[in-house]
């Protein structure tokens, strides 16, 4: 049984404490990774045991079917390998991926005590936060606790079989950035391989098409009626969960609103994110008021030469509003429910909607507005404004 004792090194030391409860997201490796430990011990029979468990639990996990047949093989002759089977060596190489991931998920403690990097601030519309480790492929769940993330659960994903920052159509490449959730699509619209349902992602965002990336139909999605969970890199670019899984995040997603934010490596809050995100807000608040008091020149700062939006450059941007500020005798401008979003690829840059409230001496309106702030020399900028 050495690829188990090989599994068992390329993982962290195993950690009892993070087995959890039978019913928590990570039960299932809960038991895989017992019958590993099992027969770390040489103790077969346990380890078939726990794994005759878990295939009671859910007879679809196909690695779990596998170790079942390697263990059962195991009582007439050694193994060198997980999946002694003859001309499935790609196959079996995505199971040995699948299993390293899930030791790596059961070892690796969630540290509540920490935040995300990349969620400075949730408006209050935003009951949850999702932010995918591709790296680990985990998908992570946080609450709303008064603006702050707060962890719920983690779950384990597959994403594109040729890896992450999706570039073009077809590349089964899984994009890297701030999304949001843009629509539910039950399982009755959808064929099989999608599983329990299906929940599309705004890919491309305004960032990606300013980079020239395109593509379309990034979900978060279920797997086939017959299969449990795929490989660790396996889709053609979406992230992909169980069903059972999907179902349980599906309760937290709210469309239009939950943010998704996917990263090639997680990283944690720290003093400089909190100063960082303070040193922002003041500047929105700012750029607030200098809309408000019709100095359009002093507003105008707050854009960097690089901003576009809808077709138009700086230049013409500036133009637009010097001249429809001309024919106002004065304006109030009310913003609410502001989120802020550090980009996972793009350092100093973060995406910002809220609720906009404008009144003028002749136009009023209310809309969802989205920003793109970016921080060069020391200053932040807007490079993107449009609607959300």
């Amino acid at each position: 049984m050495r690829i188990f004792l090989l599994l068992l090194a390329l993982a962290s030391p195993l950690n009892p404490a993070c087995a959890g409860e039978r019913g928590d997201p990570r039960s299932m490796e809960t038991l895989l990774v017992e019958s590993m430990l099992a027969v770390s011990g040489s103790k077969l029979d346990a380890a078939l045991n726990e794994v005759d468990s878990l295939l009671r639990i859910n007879p679809k996990f196909k690695l779990a079917q596998l170790i079942r047949g390697d263990l059962l093989l195991a009582r007439t002759r050694p193994l060198s390998t997980l999946g002694n089977v003859p001309d499935a060596e790609e196959r079996m190489e995505d199971f040995r991926d699948e299993a390293r991931v899930r030791l790596q998920r059961f070892n690796e403690q969630h540290p509540a005590a920490l935040a995300p990097k990349y969620l400075w601030q949730l408006s209050e519309q935003q009951r949850h936060a999702i932010v995918v480790d591709t790296s680990k492929s985990t998908l992570y769940l946080y609450e709303n606790a008064d603006g702050q993330p707060r962890y719920v659960a983690d779950y384990y994903i597959s994403t594109g079989k040729k890896g992450t920052e999706k570039i073009s159509e077809g590349d089964q490449k899984t994009p890297l950035g701030v999304y949001f959730v843009s629509a539910s699509l039950p399982r009755s619209k959808l064929t099989d391989f999608y599983g329990s349902g299906a929940y599309p992602l705004s890919y491309p965002n305004e960032w990606d098409r300013r980079q020239g990336r395109d593509g379309h139909g990034i979900w978060l999605h279920g797997t086939p009626s017959d299969t449990y969970s795929r490989p660790p890199r396996a889709s053609n670019g979406c992230v992909v969960l169980s069903n059972e899984d999907l179902e349980s995040l599906g309760k937290a997603l709210q469309v239009g609103v939950t943010p998704v934010i996917i990263t090639s490596q997680m990283g944690w809050s720290g003093e400089q994110d909190q100063a960082e995100r303070a040193a922002l807000l003041s500047e929105i608040e700012q750029w607030r008021a200098d809309w408000a008091s019709l100095d359009t020149d002093t507003y105008l700062k707050h854009y960097a030469q690089t901003f576009s939006s809808g077709g138009m450059d700086f230049s013409a941007w500036a133009r637009q509003k010097k001249q429809v500020n001309a024919g106002k005798s004065w304006i109030k401008v009310g913003i609410s429910g502001i989120s802020v979003f550090a980009y996972p690829t793009q350092p100093g840059l973060v995406v910002v909607s809220f609720d906009q409230d404008y009144a003028s001496s002749n136009l009023s309106n209310r809309m969802k507005k989205r920003q793109y702030w970016m921080k060069r020399d020391s200053r932040w900028q807007i490079v993107y404004e449009g609607a959300a």
